[in-house]
C-alpha cells in the first residue's frame, strides 16, 4: 500500500513538555513567571544602557542587544506555548510552524555571535588596553552587530526555506514546546538528505566557529592575567570578564547537555525539558548574572529607579 505524502498540510501538533493534564496549570504558572521575568529583566538592562551616559561603551552596546536577542528568543516560542495550555489546544498552523522554526534558529544562532562578539571586546579591553578606544571604535562595534545579525538571518532564511521542501505523511505531532527544526526533519517522509547536510554544516560553521573564538579569545585573556603581577590587578582583570564567562558557561553547557541527552535517551519529551535550560532558563538569568556582579550597571538601575516622572 503506497503511503500517503500530504504535502498540503495546515497544522501540526505541540506535544510540549509533558502531556499528562495534571501538570498544565503548573506549567503554564512557571512557563508564565519566567518568561515575564526574562522581559522585564532584560528591557531593564536595554533601557539602562541607553538611558544612562555611563554605559555608552562597546561593553553595554553589546550587552543590550544580547539583551534583546534574549527576549526575541524566547518570545518565539513561551508565547505560543502558554496559549496552547491555557486554551487546551496543541495546534499550531503550518504557517505558524515554518515561523517559529525561522525565529527561534535567528536568535538561537545570534546569541551565540553575539557571545563571541562580546568575547572578543573582553580580549581587547584585557590583552590591549591602551588601544581599546582605537579599536573597539563605534564603526567596528556597529560592523560585528551588523554582521552577526545580517548572517544569522541568511543562515535561518536557508534553513526555514528548506524546511518548505519537506513533505509530510499522517504523523504530525511534535514532540517539543517549539517547532524546532530538527524534529520537523524526524517526520518528513521525503528526502532529508539536503536538511542534514545544511544542519550540518551550520551547526559546524556558525556554531563550532563563535566558539573557537570564544576560547581563543580567553586563551589570551588568561595568559595576559597570569603575566599580571599583582594579585589586585589580577582580580580587577578577571572581574572585568567574570560575568561574561558566566553566561557563556551556562549557555554552552545547557546547549551541550541537550545534544547529550538527545543522543543517550529515545524519550523525546526528555529533550524538550532539557531544551529549556538554554532557551528559556538561560535568557531569564543573563540579566541577573550581568547585573549583581557589575556596579556600573546596579548604579544605572538605582538611577533609572530614582528618576521622578
Amino acid at each position: 500500500m503506497e503511503m500517503k505524502n500530504d504535502t498540503q498540510i495546515s497544522k501540526f501538533i505541540l506535544l510540549g513538555i509533558s502531556e499528562d493534564p495534571r501538570w498544565q496549570p503548573f506549567l503554564f504558572g512557571l512557563f508564565l513567571f519566567m518568561y515575564l521575568v526574562t522581559l522585564l529583566g532584560n528591557l531593564l538592562i536595554i533601557i539602562a544602557t541607553i538611558t544612562d551616559s555611563h554605559l555608552h561603551t562597546p561593553m553595554y552596546f553589546f550587552l543590550s542587544n544580547l539583551s534583546f536577542a534574549d527576549i526575541c528568543f524566547t518570545s518565539a516560542s513561551i508565547p505560543k506555548m502558554l496559549v496552547n495550555i491555557q486554551t487546551q489546544n496543541k495546534e499550531i498552523t503550518y504557517e505558524g510552524c515554518i515561523a517559529q522554526v525561522y525565529f527561534f534558529i535567528l536568535f538561537g544562532v545570534l546569541d551565540n555571535f553575539l557571545l563571541a562578539v562580546m568575547a572578543y571586546d573582553r580580549y581587547v579591553a584585557i590583552c590591549h588596553p591602551l588601544h581599546y578606544t582605537v579599536i573597539m571604535n563605534r564603526h567596528l562595534c556597529g560592523l560585528l552587530v551588523l554582521g552577526s545579525w545580517v548572517t544569522t538571518a541568511l543562515n535561518s532564511l536557508l534553513q526555514s526555506s528548506m524546511a518548505l521542501r519537506l513533505s509530510f505523511c499522517t504523523d504530525l505531532k511534535i514532540p517539543h514546546f517549539v517547532c524546532e527544526l530538527n524534529q520537523l526533519v524526524l517526520l518528513a517522509c521525503n528526502d532529508t538528505f539536503p536538511n542534514d547536510m545544511v544542519m550540518y554544516f551550520a551547526a559546524v560553521l556558525l556554531g563550532g566557529g563563535p566558539l573557537a573564538g570564544i576560547l581563543y579569545s580567553y586563551s589570551k585573556i588568561v595568559s595576559s592575567i597570569r603575566a599580571i603581577s599583582s594579585s589586585q590587578g589580577k582580580y580587577k582583570a578577571f572581574s572585568t570578564c567574570a560575568s561574561h564567562l558566566s553566561v557563556v558557561s551556562l549557555f554552552y553547557s545547557t546547549l551541550l547537555g541537550v545534544y547529550l541527552s538527545s543522543s543517550v535517551t529515545q524519550n523525546s519529551h526528555s529533550t524538550a525539558r532539557a531544551s529549556v535550560m538554554y532557551s528559556v532558563v538561560t535568557p531569564m538569568l543573563n540579566p541577573f548574572i550581568y547585573s549583581l556582579r557589575n556596579k556600573d550597571l546596579m548604579g544605572a538601575l538605582r538611577r533609572l529607579f530614582r528618576k521622578k516622572p
